[in-house]
């Protein structure tokens, strides 16, 4: 008997087989770390469930696990992130049971969560946190075999870190997004290139010249700005925290009120992880024309209902692009219907990138299968020895060498009574 998947139709696995392969080629570090996995077998006998983005750099993660040892099965985190092809791939050639299917409803989307749930996981992967919640909302019974679980993004981190809080995480969760090799890549260079593909793909926009404004100044915020402003659009940021506003103002660029925002930009990204950051009082003063997107990961950030209620007619007019026809005239466009639109109207990040965020995952899980048990139920940092090992792996991978300390640097490192 076959395994149990949900995939748009098995019958392009070829193609994303192919996909895989090539982004293969750019992830030096999970090439590296399969080879060792397939030998030390690390993961045997641990069930893993994920909850990720289902791309071609996932599917690789996914050859890990295994060449490890461990069962997986795998929904998605996002219902306009999933590549069909690259789930049926998964299902078909890979065997992990995979639940994903590009534009599915809520109630598919959370019917796949419950499907990794009922694979009943010891380690969960997260990306969002919508797999851990629903453990702990739902299925209570599932958690004494847990041995901890991983999250892969801001915003899932945030919510995790409230149920921290609020005393109701009830197991060990690793923070990956915090990682070195993880937030000041991923999230910079990662989120930064693939939110600006997003965008030109979506629309086909001249960056060049237009006043462009990141909602929100974390790595994230940071990525697309610098790359919005190296495409030579005028970059604005728009913040509530005064020392990232700070920063920005430092790093040269206008930093303004949302509401004095949305009256001078042309083009709209909000990544802040938070609710309703663009909303009806500024699309009442947007200009003409104005493009709206988000690169955080839930479509809350932009207030569709309130969109939808202002405006006369709606219509796609592109692909991922949505005209709302405004009662003056105003048209205003909502690209990858408010999600992420660097995975909606892109592919999400390059390779190259998720190379170091998938082998903290998967080393991460390794340091679960051993520590798990003796870990607090609360949110922890990925180890610095982990951090440290994807960053060597990952200079080797590029042929660059660094100096190591002498032992007289290490003495004096260590000695606090070295002075004038």
């Amino acid at each position: 008997m076959g395994i149990s998947y949900d995939v748009k139709d098995v019958n392009l696995a070829e193609a994303g087989g192919l996909r895989i392969e090539y982004a293969g080629q750019h992830m030096p570090v999970l090439r590296g770390l399969k080879e060792r996995f397939a030998k030390e077998k690390p993961l045997s006998g641990i069930r893993m469930g994920a909850c990720l983005h289902v791309t071609t750099e996932t599917a690789n993660l996914m050859q890990v696990l295994k060449a490890g040892g461990a069962e997986v099965a795998l929904c998605g985190s996002n219902p306009l992130s999933t590549q069909n092809d690259v789930a049926a791939w998964l299902a078909s050639d890979l065997g992990v049971p995979t639940f994903a299917v590009r534009g599915e409803d809520n109630e598919r989307y959370y019917q796949h969560i419950e499907a990794v749930i009922a694979a009943k996981p010891q380690i969960t992967m997260d990306d969002g946190c919508d797999l851990v919640f629903t453990i702990h909302d739902k299925h209570q019974e599932a958690l004494p075999d847990m041995l901890g679980g991983s999250e892969e993004t801001t915003t899932g981190v945030i919510r995790l870190r409230a149920m921290e809080k609020m005393g109701a995480l009830r197991y060990p969760v690793i923070a990956v997004n915090d990682a070195d090799t993880k937030h000041f890549f991923d999230n910079r260079y990662g989120t930064g290139q693939s939110t600006i593909d997003g965008i030109v793909r979506a629309t086909n926009i001249l960056l060049a010249g237009c006043r462009f404004v990141v909602c929100g100044y974390g790595w994230c915020g940071r990525g697309v700005a610098m790359r919005a402003r190296g495409m030579g659009a005028v970059v604005a940021i728009c913040e509530v925290d005064p020392v990232r506003a700070l920063e920005a103002a430092m790093d040269g660029y206008l930093v303004m009120p949302i509401m004095e925002a949305a009256r001078w930009g042309e083009v709209f990204v909000t990544l802040t992880g938070d609710y309703s950051v663009l909303r009806r009082e500024h699309f009442e003063v947007m200009k003409d024309g104005a493009v709206l997107c988000n690169s955080g990961h839930f479509d809350v950030e932009i207030d569709i209902p309130a969109l939808r209620e202002m405006a006369r007619s709606e219509r796609r007019v592109r692909p991922m692009a949505d005209e709302f026809l405004l009662p003056d005239g105003r048209r205003l466009y909502l690209l990858g219907e408010g999600r992420l639109v660097n995975l909606a109207a892109a592919e999400g990040h390059p390779a190259s990138v998720m190379d170091m965020s998938f082998a903290n995952q998967a080393l991460c899980a390794i340091y679960l299968a051993k520590n798990g048990r003796a870990l607090e139920n609360r949110v922890h940092p990925v180890p610095p020895e982990i951090d440290a090992e994807v960053a060597r792996l990952k200079l080797a991978a590029m042929e660059i060498e660094i100096d190591t300390l002498t032992p007289e640097q290490e003495r004096y490192l260590a000695d606090y009574q070295a002075g004038t």
